[in-house]
Order: C-alpha cells, then sequence, then structure tokens
C-alpha cells in the first residue's frame, strides 16, 4: 500500500503539491509514493530553473527510472522559485522520501485557490486503487 499522506493535494499523473509554509502561494511540488514505486529506482531527474513559468498540466522536467523515462507534469500554473539541486548528486532520495528530501521544485501558483481544483487524498487514494 502506498503512502498517501492526508494533508496534500494530488494529481492523476501522480504529483503532489504540499504547502510550503510561510510563502504565501508557493508550494512544493514532487511525485507520490506510489509513482517512485511504479518507476523503479531512480537514476536521474532532469528539472526546470528558477524563473520558469508553467502551465497547468505543461511538462516541467523529466525522470529517468532503470526501466522507463517519464515526464513531470506541472500541476497548477506557476513560476518556478526553487528548485532541489541535490537530487542531481541523488536522485535515489525520490524512492527513499519522495514527500521530504526528494521533492523537487516549489513554485509560486499563478492562482492558489486553485489547489482546492485537485485530487485530495481519498480521491487519490481511489485513482491508484
Amino acid at each position: 500500500m502506498s503512502n498517501v499522506p492526508q494533508d496534500l493535494r494530488y494529481t492523476s499523473d501522480h504529483e503532489y503539491l504540499k504547502p510550503s509554509g510561510g510563502q504565501d502561494g508557493v508550494v512544493t511540488v514532487g511525485i507520490t509514493d506510489y509513482a517512485q514505486d511504479q518507476l523503479g529506482d531512480i537514476v536521474f531527474v532532469e528539472l526546470p530553473k528558477p524563473g520558469d513559468h508553467f502551465d497547468a498540466h505543461g511538462t516541467f522536467g523529466t525522470i529517468e527510472a532503470v526501466k522507463a523515462v517519464s515526464d513531470l507534469f506541472m500541476p497548477l500554473a506557476g513560476e518556478v522559485v526553487e528548485v532541489n539541486t541535490a537530487l542531481d548528486a541523488n536522485p535515489g532520495v525520490v524512492n527513499s522520501d519522495p514527500y521530504g528530501e526528494g521533492w523537487m521544485i516549489r513554485i509560486r501558483l499563478d492562482d492558489p485557490s486553485a489547489a482546492d481544483s485537485l485530487l485530495d487524498a481519498a480521491a487519490y487514494e481511489a485513482l491508484i486503487g
């Protein structure tokens, strides 16, 4: 059974959105425990630069595992304000701690209220079965 924290929002593409305590409209984005489990051992993550802006569902990077390469999709429209550069040296932390040290980017949402449109934990759990 995958770990699905109750306080996060989720996409059907298996990204999560977590409030970044403090900064208004800034959230942390990464892939879910379910997604990292499906991918297997992660060997490389390609992420955007701070200042890049993406629309909702736009591709913001790629994640490479031993058996596949997958696109990373922006949960909601916003500007990248921080990138987890630690993943350059240790991409496998996404496997071991996807909701903690394995976060990918922090974004300033164009419309913070849009987060309410994403899946809550119960809906995401129903999606992944």
